[in-house]
């Protein structure tokens, strides 16, 4: 093993590290991998920054244009809208109509997009007919991982994996030459998702005070000055941590007191506290606002200022109809890497940030939320956003890009027809020139963003701040690793190791390796690197074994989409877990044997093209 080939293992294993901590964003990550290829010369920067110009993550960037144009010209809704009409039906027969609708529109459109609009659809329905969400988002996320692995436009991954082939040599695949395939695994998702439904977890209880544990929410208390009470000071004046009420009966947990500017982590119970000071707490909403009427104190010292800039001294000031609304934090929002402190000062139509809910991995514990000032922790996709806004301004909330209301009120802004009608047609058009051949998905992608600024269904003002940028990142960082393991001879290294071990194995053994490991890191790792990772492996063990190299892609592809027994491998995944439904079991069991059954099948099938 020579140098180069360790200094790539190497970057692999903190790449893969980095990913399943979260430690640093993954654009961050990305710029990482660049750097560190240029200075360890394992690529030229020419080729440290090809990712960038790469025809894979320009046709992405354009279906995720094409997504946000077809969301803000009411498409989306559109198409979906008539499975409103099913609400009729019984559960068992409900979760395939939605997986089916699902399945779809994911073959043709960003699977992230569509589960997005599927989140913000059936949380109303859930609400308005009264059945559990959470029967439903699960198989509404499997479904358009599945569907969008039927097509080639269907995923990300799809078009990363046939570029790299590409790269390597191999013929290119056919828009629908692996649907056969894709429909198979598509039929047992639902088949399964349907039977097993009834074990997912019913919703907590749907009022906003009553649905978050004790450690969901983290709030800043301050105790008033006695100047400054409107009435009467604070009684938390003078008691220690000990005595107070609400501590000794585990409805808050006290994370800081910040007292003159200066931060105590964890603060012992023989603390005593005074006027001006600054608790940091966890607790539910319930809790703090009992905590916060009965003991005088002030949520942020900001707060009444703010909300005295944004109402004035007239009737609209009176804060009898104030009311609380949680906000999801869905990828392409503005709000995203931004903190506490600093969207304090943004414009939030009204609104008044309150607290966050970070979504659960592995890093968020309490430990975390001591040692990091929450006013500092950056906003992330699936993270929650508590406000404080008038009853009659909820409306105004579905106007902030790429968040999703979860106190549920109707509120559909109206589009024409004749803009529902084009944009469609684009999406059509895109679709049938890129099957048929006449344009590769490139061009027809290029030309679909065109067609969409020439009728003026998208401002490139509004996609800068909708795209999902980290995903460009990712990929523009990735790619250029594939191309380290080909300088460095590291895919041909792995293959000649993996072609001894495999010696005398039979092709059904080899495929279900390929595709068993490849499932595996995908359920850690994204779903687009684990792709960048294992292509090159896998055309290079086919080379050597003198097979079919493109039932080995396949096993790639499809082990790379399949990454349903965490929620963390895929962004759709990440999402529904983000809303508090499911806990890491759900996807674990019934992800993991979902899963389990795929591979299977998909070894079995993989192998007959051999």
């Amino acid at each position: 093993m020579t140098l180069p080939i360790i200094l790539v293992f190497a970057i692999i294993g903190i790449t893969v590290l980095l990913f399943v901590t979260e430690y640093f964003p993954i654009d961050k990550i990305s710029f990482f991998i660049i750097a560190t290829l240029v200075l360890t010369q394992l690529t030229t920067p020419e080729e440290a920054i090809s990712g960038f110009s790469n025809p894979a993550v320009i046709t992405i960037l354009s279906l995720m244009i094409l997504a946000v144009g077809l969301e803000d010209n009411g498409v989306i809704q559109w198409l979906t809208d008539a499975i409103k009409k099913l609400k009729v039906l019984p559960l068992i027969l409900l979760t395939p109509s939605f997986m089916v609708v699902s399945s779809v529109i994911s073959s043709f459109i960003s699977t992230t997009a569509v589960v997005i609009i599927f989140i913000k659809i059936i949380t109303q329905l859930a609400e308005r007919y009264n059945f559990s969400s959470a029967k439903l988002l699960m198989p509404i996320s499997f479904a358009g991982i599945l569907g969008g692995s039927c097509t080639l436009m269907g995923t990300s991954t799809n078009l990363l994996v046939n570029s790299i082939a590409k790269d390597a040599g191999v013929e290119a695949f056919g828009f629908f030459e692996f649907s056969l395939y894709g429909g198979v695994f598509l039929i047992i998702g639902i088949v399964y998702m349907t039977i097993v439904s009834r074990f997912l977890p019913k919703d907590p209880n749907s009022d906003l005070q009553e649905n978050y544990e004790i450690d969901n929410y983290v709030f800043t208390l301050k105790i008033p000055n006695i100047s400054e009470a409107s009435d009467e000071a604070s009684d938390l004046i003078g008691q220690t941590i000990a005595e107070v009420d609400f501590i000794n009966e585990e409805r808050a947990v006290p994370l800081k007191l910040i007292r003159n500017k200066k931060v105590i982590n964890a603060p012992g119970k023989y603390i005593e506290l005074k006027e001006g000071d600054n608790l940091v707490l966890m607790s539910s909403l319930e809790s703090i606002s009992e905590i916060v009427n009965k003991h005088k104190l002030v949520i942020n010292e900001k707060r009444r200022e703010a909300q005295q800039e944004e109402f004035g001294d007239g009737e609209d000031s009176n804060k009898s109809d104030m009311t609380y609304v949680e906000l999801l934090i869905l990828p392409g929002s503005n709000l995203i890497g931004k903190t506490l402190k600093r969207i304090r000062k943004m414009s939030l139509n009204g609104a008044y940030p309150i607290a966050i809910k970070k979504r659960k991995n592995i890093r968020n514990t309490a430990e975390r939320m001591i040692r990091k000032n929450i006013h500092e922790i950056n906003l992330k996709p699936g993270d929650r956003l508590l406000v404080e806004l008038q009853e009659q301004r909820i409306a105004k909330m579905y106007e902030l890009q790429n968040i999703a209301v979860l106190n549920q009120h109707e509120y559909t802004p109206a589009i024409p027809n004749n803009r529902k009608v084009t944009a469609l047609i684009i999406l059509i058009g895109v679709i049938v020139l890129a099957a048929t051949g006449v344009l590769s998905i490139l061009a027809a992608s290029i030309t679909g963003v065109a067609a969409m600024l020439l009728f003026k269904l998208i401002s490139l003002e509004n996609i800068y701040h909708r795209v999902n940028w980290q995903i460009i990142f990712l990929l523009a960082g990735m790619i250029p690793l594939g191309m380290a393991m080909s300088n460095s001879g590291t895919d041909a290294w792995i293959s000649e190791y993996l072609l001894k071990l495999l010696n005398g194995q039979t092709p059904l053994i080899i495929i279900g390796l390929i595709f068993g490991f490849t499932m595996v890191l995908s359920g850690f790792v994204s779903n687009n690197a684990t792709a960048i990772i294992m292509t090159p492996i896998a055309i290079a063990l086919a080379t050597g074994l003198n097979l079919d190299v493109k039932p080995f892609i396949l096993a790639v592809m499809f082990g790379a989409n399949f990454s349903f027994f965490t929620p963390v491998g895929y962004q759709t995944n990440t999402l529904i877990y983000g809303t508090g439904l499911y806990k890491f079991k759900h996807f674990l069991i019934i992800g993991g044997v979902l899963s389990f059954i795929l591979w299977i099948t998909g070894t079995v099938l993989l192998t007959n093209l051999l």
